[in-house]
């Protein structure tokens, strides 16, 4: 069973590449000053344009955005979708403003976390960030992966939160995600992915289920 795999918070052409070489589904940029991985529009745009055609989604990460922000980096990056952290009615006032697919992501610390309904496009599930954190999501920490075991998702989702080269075949098989997100969990430092790394997540993730 086909595995979909988001590579995300890329900031440079080597990382994009070689996620393109392993067959990654989605490619992820982060426009978000506090994050280690925020990347600057220009960059992005130079990036993006990198993707060759029927490569992987663009997909551009923003946290609480709000239009002129989206519109800022829309005007000169080219993407495919969003990722929003943002409520539910502001995530839909994003997707009907701007015509893109949108993902919202939510951090969940029980079962009845999880949504069971959505007017969106999918859903990305992860730990809720720590007390006091600057930053949404997981923040590298794992979830429970049994809490969404035999979970009717509404719309397609990725699992995401603390994922790694080591773990994510167990992720896989515990929580029945049928795609993951991952970006610390490939980086040899803050805000820097190791090409190996990501190789390693590529064949961990898509070998985790019986073809």
């Amino acid at each position: 069973m086909a595995i979909g795999v988001k590579i995300c918070g890329i900031t440079e052409a080597g990382a994009l590449d070689t996620a393109i070489k392993a067959g990654a589904q989605w490619v992820g940029f982060v426009f978000f000053g506090p994050s280690p991985r925020n990347i600057a529009p220009d960059v992005a745009t130079t990036l993006a344009a990198r993707v060759p055609a029927g490569g992987p989604g663009r997909i551009g990460l923003f946290v609480k955005p709000t239009d002129a922000e989206i519109e800022r980096v829309l005007d000169t990056v080219t993407l495919d979708g969003l990722q929003v952290y943002a409520p539910e009615a502001r995530a839909m006032e994003i997707r009907a403003r701007f015509g893109l697919p949108v993902w919202r992501a939510v951090g969940i610390a029980t079962h009845a976390d999880l949504p069971d309904s959505t007017g969106l496009d999918g859903l990305v599930i992860e730990s809720r960030p720590p007390a006091g954190s600057t930053r949404p999501g997981g923040n590298a920490r794992c979830l429970d992966w049994g809490l969404t075991e035999g979970w009717r998702a509404p719309v397609p989702w990725m699992l995401a939160g603390g994922l790694n080269p080591a773990n994510v075949a167990d992720a896989i098989r515990r929580s029945g995600a049928r795609a993951v997100d991952v970006s610390s969990g490939v980086e040899s430092a803050p805000g820097v992915k190791s090409p190996d790394l990501i190789r390693a997540f590529m064949t961990a993730a898509t070998t985790a289920l019986p073809a």
